[in-house]
C-alpha cells in the first residue's frame, strides 16, 4: 500500500517519497517513530486499523495516542474482509451460518486467522460477538497456511482480504458468505454484504491513511491532503488498489479523523471481547 501510494504522490508533491518499513511489535514501534518526529512535514506514517484502532488496545506498553499524537492528512484506502468457509458446510448466508452456529454447542466450530490480534482473528470475534455465538480461535502465522487448511475441512470459517482468497472462491475451492464492508467489494462483486446476507449493520474495514506528527501546520496538512485525493481520483491508482484487495478512499483530514475514533470505538470492542493481550 505505502509503495502503490507513495510513488504517485511523490509524483504529485514533486520530491521522491521514500518508503521505510520499521517492524516490530505489530508496527508499534514505526508508529512511535512518526509520533516522536518533528512535525514538518517530511516524516509521514501510513497508519491503518491495526496500529491505531486495535493496537491500543491489545499491546501493555503503546506509548502513543491515535486521537492526540497525529495530525491526520487523509484517509487512502479501505479493505474489507470476505467471509469464507469450507464448502462441506451447510450454509450458504450469513443468517444460514449463525442459525447453524447457533444449533451445536457452544465453541464447536472454529475459525482461522491470520495470528492473534490480526483483522482477521478480531473481525471474526466481532462477528460473533454481534451474531451471538460462540467459535473457538486457531491462529495461523500468516494468512497462506490458515487459508490451505480452510480449503482441506480443517477449520470451518475464516474472515480474509479479498485478494487473499478471490482465486480459491472463483474456482470453488471456498464458499464466501458475505464482504464486511457496506457495499460490494469490486474484486468479488457478485458477494453480499454482511446486511445483504442476514446480520443488519455489521461491518468490519481495515482503513489505511496517511498521517504526520501532531503539530504539523495546517497548511501542510491541507497539502498533502489536496495532492492525495488528486492521486486516489485517477483510473490507474483505482485499478491498482482493487488488484490489492482495496478500494480508493479519499477524504478530508477531519473525516479520517473521526473514522479513527470510530475504528478505536469499534475494534476496542472486539480485542476486549476476544481477551487477547499481547506484549
Amino acid at each position: 500500500m505505502a509503495r502503490i501510494v507513495g510513488d504517485k504522490l511523490g509524483e504529485a508533491l514533486g520530491q521522491r517519497v521514500v518508503v521505510e518499513n520499521k517492524g516490530g511489535a505489530g508496527g508499534v514501534l514505526g508508529t512511535t517513530s512518526v509520533a516522536r518526529a518533528a512535525p514538518d512535514g517530511y516524516t509521514l506514517l501510513l497508519g491503518h486499523t491495526g496500529t491505531l484502532g486495535i493496537n491500543p488496545y491489545l499491546y501493555k506498553n503503546v506509548t502513543y495516542d491515535p486521537r492526540k499524537d497525529f495530525a491526520p492528512a487523509g484517509l487512502v484506502a479501505r479493505i474489507p474482509l470476505v467471509m469464507v468457509v469450507n464448502p462441506s458446510l451447510p450454509a450458504t448466508s450469513v443468517s444460514e451460518f449463525v442459525s447453524f452456529a447457533k444449533e451445536r454447542p457452544p465453541g464447536q466450530l472454529n475459525y482461522a486467522s491470520s495470528g492473534v490480534g490480526t483483522g482477521s482473528h478480531l473481525a471474526a470475534e466481532l462477528f460473533a460477538s454481534r451474531a451471538g455465538i460462540k467459535m473457538t480461535h486457531v491462529p495461523y502465522r500468516g494468512t497462506a497456511p490458515s487459508i490451505t487448511d480452510l480449503i482441506g475441512g480443517r477449520v470451518d470459517v475464516s474472515f480474509s482480504v479479498a485478494s487473499s482468497v478471490a482465486s480459491q472462491v472463483e474456482g470453488g475451492n471456498l464458499r464466501a458468505l458475505a464482504v464486511t464492508s457496506a457495499t460490494r467489494s469490486p474484486t468479488l462483486p457478485s458477494v453480499p454484504t454482511t446486511t445483504e446476507a442476514g446480520l443488519p449493520g455489521f461491518e468490519a474495514v481495515l482503513n489505511y491513511g496517511i498521517l504526520a506528527p501532531a503539530g504539523t501546520p495546517v497548511e501542510i496538512i491541507k497539502l498533502l491532503n489536496t495532492k492525495l485525493q488528486s492521486v486516489l481520483t485517477s483510473e490507474d491508482m483505482k485499478k491498482r488498489l482493487i488488484a490489492d484487495g482495496a478500494e480508493a478512499a479519499p477524504s478530508s483530514p477531519e473525516e479520517y479523523s473521526a473514522l479513527i475514533a470510530d475504528d478505536l470505538t469499534k475494534w476496542g470492542e472486539a480485542v476486549r471481547s476476544s481477551g487477547a493481550k499481547l506484549d
